[in-house]
């Protein structure tokens, strides 16, 4: 005679356990954790929940390819008198002077309007084709909204912004500025975008103006004129465009001027010739598909979102272990998307002796 035994998994012990959290309040209270909400029956139901929005950048460490400062450096600049003209003034940066320095981590340190401080690159040789870099790394995939330079000096001419999904292994053109763009970039000015290219970069022109001499800031809005901005829920192909690990500036001219000109003013140019920036910002989202509403500093030291509703992963992206009932998806206004558990029964055979 055959005897089959059941034998329940531990894991069914487990997912009891995160159902009754789920559903349950307790003490009647409402539950403070904003991934789940009351529902009709009383108990608590999953939603959708997402990090702070917030200045990813701010604080953070960036590297640049070009600081001024060692040796001491000159550099001039422009400024307007109370009769509207215009007045050229000089500085020293140096790196050994509290005062005079102008460091990377002025870029994302607390931004005062009345006390205004700024990175400033080495001056540049008028019309040379070296490049200036400021990379930013932000520890995790994030979902952006804006990045933003404001600038202590005239804006530069050209200018690219790229970004990576894979921490800085591969980078994608993620906006480019120029005067210029075919001759620059290769590719139009103010180009359309369409459901079929919704991942393609732009080129504008529209910040070229030299007026105010300082204190103007050019700022691309990662999801303008995109489509599928208004059902982000639903568009994997913009929820992937505006997703980043790191971000990388590169300053390709500060001025289009001709060889005549610079020949004839190269000292003046020369001194003149150089990035400066106040503030970099990047607007965003800590990714969690969401399902989670903070990212927390993980066992390892690595960032990772704090993940509810079954799911796992440094992003949420997956199932836990025997939650595999339903295909995982992303949280949406509509649905939670909740990974749900499987109640495994093992049978086994014992022969009769």
């Amino acid at each position: 005679m055959a005897v089959f035994v059941v034998v329940l998994s531990l894991a069914v012990v487990a997912l009891c356990q995160n159902s009754m959290t789920n559903l349950v309040t307790f003490n009647g209270r409402k539950s403070d954790d904003p991934c789940y909400e009351e529902s009709l029956n009383g108990g608590l139901k999953p939603k959708r929940c997402l990090p702070d929005f917030e200045n990813i950048a701010f604080g953070r460490e960036v590297l640049t390819s070009s600081t001024c400062g060692n040796p001491p450096t000159r550099h001039c600049f422009n400024t307007v008198d109370e009769k509207g003209e215009k007045q050229r003034q000089c500085q020293i940066c140096d790196s050994a002077n509290a005062k005079k320095r102008h460091p990377a981590f002025y870029l994302t340190d607390l931004h005062n309007a009345n006390n205004v401080t700024c990175w400033q690159s080495e001056p540049q040789m008028p019309g040379s084709s070296d490049n200036v870099t400021l990379l930013l790394s932000l520890g995790k995939k994030y979902e952006l909204t804006f990045v933003s330079l404001l600038f202590c000096s005239q804006k530069p001419d050209s200018l690219a912004v790229y970004k990576s999904m894979d921490y800085g292994k591969s980078w994608l053109p993620f906006q480019f500025y120029s005067s210029q763009c075919r001759k620059v970039y290769g590719r139009p000015n103010r180009a359309i975008i369409t459901k079929a290219n919704e991942q393609e970069p732009l080129c504008t022109d529209a910040h070229s103006t030299i007026d105010p001499l300082a204190g103007s800031r050019i700022a691309f809005s990662t999801m303008e004129n995109r489509p599928s901005a208004y059902d982000f829920d639903h568009s994997p192909v913009l929820q992937d465009w505006v997703t980043a690990t790191d971000i990388k500036i590169i300053f390709h001219r500060l001025y289009p001027y001709g060889d005549e000109v610079i020949k004839e003013n190269e000292a003046i140019l020369r001194e003149s010739s150089y990035y400066s920036v106040a503030d970099l910002a990047v607007g965003g989202r800590c990714k969690c598909n969401g399902h989670a509403s903070r990212c927390m500093v993980g066992r390892d030291g690595s960032l990772t979102c704090d993940c509810k509703h079954n799911t796992a992963g440094r992003d949420c992206e997956k199932c836990k272990p025997f939650h595999f009932d339903r295909p995982w998806g992303r949280a949406t206004a509509r649905e939670a998307n909740e990974c749900k558990g499987m109640i495994f029964l093992f049978l086994a055979y014992f022969p009769s002796t």
